[in-house]
């Protein structure tokens, strides 16, 4: 059958109005039990929130979420990202924790073109030789937090230290990170210890600390071996004579299960509980609402990680096939976080304040900006 002119006008119009009002099929590959469980419902309940905020859609696109629970295991990752990619075909990857997943996540994402926005994976690589126009970080590289604890520990005076942490990615990065400020400071590292993730039988290692006598430990762990790990090292009587300092993710999301043993910690984060800025107080009062929790620095990730694909969705009209002009509308944006504003390296990492917080009842509070507009230096990335 021929349609008129003005009849094929309105199917077109049809057709087009249509396609502006599909679904955006976002798939959170995140975890939802294990270790790193609870850091994949901040994350969620982050993203969820942002969308909430303009009204459920954004660039107009109502979202449908699609959750699959990543289990923190890297031999699952390949098979759970390719679920998404080509069975539900997501438009958009937001995940995940775990360093070893995130990586199999970007392999996938750099080979199918699929948007990918990481909200809390630290590992260099994902920003550096994996780093492609259609990958992008809400969070931190590895690098980042322990880069600016060791040029606090430096700064401190500190000499000799011990390092301790879970044998993957994200602790040996962190390390490397600490290692490079602290050294470059006049600092030795005379010990880096660690443990197959995600083991928690500590005992051995803190006889170790114990024994070598350092001026003071520092230590990547998050999740539920931060919560032992802490209680752990004050059980084995260290915390009064060496001090404990790490990358914030070992009291961030954790201290309620701390109580009193993580009491005067400090570490560095690009997040704290006490900014007390306009932006960080509506977020905080936001959240609280909404969720009946306090937020911490995974649900600020997530809410980023929904910024970021607003911003860039904004630009392009809703239209994620527009990779290189959804990209450059991110590279070039101030993205006014909870945390602060930020902004994207060339590499699309975050280039953001790094804070120094201690601990003091429930929560982590700002001591001093430890290193202002921290970029991570992206090795390896041909962006």
């Amino acid at each position: 059958m021929k349609l008129s002119p003005l009849a094929l006008a309105a199917a077109l119009a049809f057709t087009g109005t249509a396609h502006a009002q599909a679904k955006l099929k976002v798939g959170l590959m995140l975890p939802s039990s294990g270790t790193y469980a609870a850091l994949g419902t901040a994350i969620d309940n982050g993203f969820r929130l942002y969308v909430a905020e303009q009204g459920g859609k954004l660039a107009g696109r109502e979202i449908e979420y699609i959750r699959v629970d990543d289990e923190s295991d890297p031999a699952k990752a390949t098979d759970n990202v390719n679920k998404l990619i080509k069975r539900d075909n997501v438009d958009v990857l937001v995940g995940t924790v775990h360093s070893g997943v995130a990586m199999a996540m970007a392999k996938a994402a750099k080979e199918s073109g699929t948007l990918l926005i990481v909200p809390n994976a630290g590992a260099d690589a994902v920003t550096g030789p994996m780093c492609a126009p259609n990958i992008f970080r809400s969070s931190f590289s590895n690098w980042q937090p322990g880069y600016a604890m060791g040029e606090v520990m430096a700064k401190k005076g500190l000499k000799k230290v011990v390092t301790i942490t879970w044998k993957y990615a994200a602790g040996d990065e962190s390390v490397r990170g600490f290692k490079e400020a602290f050294e470059k400071g006049g600092g030795q590292v005379v010990k880096e210890l660690n443990l197959p993730f995600p083991n928690v039988e500590f005992q051995a290692l803190l006889t170790e600390i114990a024994a070598t006598k350092p001026d003071a430990v520092y230590t990547f762990f998050a999740g539920g071996g931060a919560v032992k790990f802490v209680k752990d090292y004050a059980a084995a009587g260290l915390k009064k004579n060496i001090p404990l300092y790490g990358a914030g993710f070992i009291t961030d999301g954790t201290l309620e299960a701390q109580g009193a043993d993580a009491s005067g910690m400090q570490t560095t984060l690009h997040y704290a509980d006490s900014l007390g800025t306009p932006r960080d107080n509506a977020f905080r009062l936001a959240y609280a609402k909404t969720y009946k929790l306090q937020p911490d620095v995974y649900a600020v990730q997530g809410y980023d990680a929904a910024q970021i694909l607003a911003i860039g969705l904004n630009a392009v009209k809703g239209d994620v096939g527009k990779k290189a002009e959804f990209a450059a509308a991110v590279e070039k944006a101030k993205i006014d976080s909870p945390r602060g504003p930020f902004t994207m390296s060339k590499a699309h990492n975050p280039v953001q304040d790094m804070y120094l917080r201690e601990v003091s009842g429930k929560e982590n509070k700002l001591v001093s900006v430890a290193t202002k507009a921290l970029a991570d230096p992206g090795k390896g990335c041909r962006m």
